[in-house]
């Protein structure tokens, strides 16, 4: 069992909490039961486990004394168990039709909710631009219920975009066409931005149309990232399987 929080591979997984050492390893971590299991279940190459038996019953791995578990977790109260997992290498796939560009998230919770999104709307990829947050920071992986570890995930520049198949279809709050009224059985790749000021301009300019999402007089002037991304993604869907 370890013990010390001095041991070097203890130390190796905390300084995965940081995102430039996981960009640096390829590596990083997935905390608690559901979590582990689902990148276990995904075919994540899982480099090793820790855990606490006093805590949870775990199958293999290594034993851990729980003020290790602690200094290693990134949540405040680890459930008992964590993973030190490998990124998986994937791209989008090739004769996709409906791509989810997150574009200058800062907040990671968002950028796992927008995984999250993406996948429960059968999207063939989560396209990660201008990050200010990466889909592999702890609270990202939770927010996104284990949905970045089998929906295909890159970083891409808004010229790699420009360069997939389809239109880009930039979700913004001011725009003249409401969602319901645009085609969007066609191949394209809506994009989405940072929640407090949307999509930069270059985004804007380069988008093939511009659709909105109509709100009440009386309330907000804006939706949530994940939230407007899900209202055009299903939107999507809808009118394809009326196709």
């Amino acid at each position: 069992m370890i013990t010390s929080v001095d041991n070097p591979r203890v130390k190796d997984v905390v300084r995965l909490r940081t995102g430039r050492e996981r960009r640096r390893t390829g590596l990083f971590i997935a905390e608690g039961r559901r979590e582990v299991e689902r990148a276990t279940a995904a075919g994540l190459n899982v480099v090793a486990t820790y855990f606490v038996p006093t805590l949870i019953d775990w199958p293999d791995g290594d034993e851990v004394s729980e003020r290790v578990l602690a200094k290693m977790a990134y949540r405040a109260e680890p459930e008992g168990v964590l993973a030190v997992v490998e990124v998986p290498r994937r791209e989008l796939p090739p004769n996709g039709t409906l791509y989810l560009a997150a574009v200058a998230i800062e907040k990671p919770g968002n950028l796992g909710a927008l995984a999250r999104t993406a996948a429960a709307a059968g999207v063939d990829g989560l396209i990660v631009a201008e990050a200010q947050a990466d889909p592999w920071n702890p609270n990202a992986i939770r927010a996104s219920t284990g949905a970045v570890f089998t929906l295909p995930v890159v970083e891409a520049t808004l010229d790699e975009v420009r360069a997939l198949p389809g239109e880009l279809v930039g979700a913004v709050t001011d725009a003249e066409t409401p969602y319901t009224e645009a085609d969007l059985t066609r191949p394209l790749t809506v994009a989405v931005g940072a929640e407090d000021v949307g999509l930069p301009q270059s985004w804007l300019d380069a988008a093939d149309r511009r659709v909105t999402i109509p709100l009440a007089a009386s309330g907000t002037d804006s939706l949530n990232a994940a939230t407007a991304a899900a209202i055009v993604l299903f939107e999507a869907r809808r009118q394809r399987a009326n196709t």
